[in-house]
């Protein structure tokens, strides 16, 4: 007997499977794409904000204050090794020297009318974490952790800009490895310090120091989310 059933019409083209084989690698191929986007975007300055100038009422130059004048930072943020804060210096504080010192200049007009009116400067942080996360600066300054290693040159900055991401991952890179960042306690406020000054390289110097101070460091959440 003759089989008198219909022929079925091919539905799709022999290309159809190209096709969508295709579409799938494309669309995952945007949805990488898009990832990798949004990754570089996070670790970017247009959102962690490095290199930006902050603008204040007076333009403080840390390099003529501390590479110019040989100012230690302490004289300025004075709780620095006592406190978490490092502490904002108070008019009176730079009035000790421009009572004479471009005393009658414009740009320090803002200074002039705190202290006639008592009055404090209002400073913009430039270093500024978020609200969740606490940091303690006399910790890390009593650990060899050096003012540079977290601000950056700031001797060599007229005008100051966060130099680093200060994101949890740049953080977790200093508790997680100490040696390639502490350096002898003596030497937390000398912002030209060089490892090569101790005849050593930083991990030779790091992991001696380490040792030496019995460092620690947690990376356990609730030390810095409180």
């Amino acid at each position: 007997m003759t089989d008198n059933k219909p022929e079925t019409a091919q539905i799709f083209g022999k290309g159809s499977n190209q096709v969508v084989w295709l579409t799938i690698i494309l669309g995952l191929a945007g949805v990488a794409g898009a990832g990798a986007l949004l990754f570089i975007i996070d670790r970017g300055p247009l959102h962690t904000n490095q290199g930006v100038y902050v603008n204040q009422d007076v333009p403080f130059s840390h390099d003529h204050h501390t590479e110019g004048l040989g100012l230690d930072c302490r004289y300025c943020h004075t709780s620095v090794e006592d406190s978490a804060f490092a502490g904002i210096p108070p008019t009176a504080t730079c009035m000790n020297c421009h009572k004479t010192v471009w005393a009658n200049t414009e740009m320090l007009e803002p200074v002039r009318d705190s202290w006639q009116t008592g009055q404090p400067l209002e400073w913009n942080r430039v270093n500024d974490l978020p609200d969740f996360v606490y940091f303690n600066h006399s910790i890390h300054v009593s650990s060899g952790v050096g003012c540079e290693s977290c601000h950056g040159p700031v001797n060599e900055m007229p005008l100051v800009y966060q130099e680093h991401s200060l994101q949890m991952r740049w953080c977790l890179e200093c508790h997680r490895s100490p040696e390639d960042f502490v350096r002898p306690k003596d030497e937390v406020f000398n912002l030209d310090w060089e490892p090569s000054d101790e005849g050593m390289s930083q991990k030779e110097l790091g992991k001696k120091l380490v040792a030496e101070y019995g460092l620690e460091p947690k990376q356990n959440c609730s030390t810095c989310h409180r």
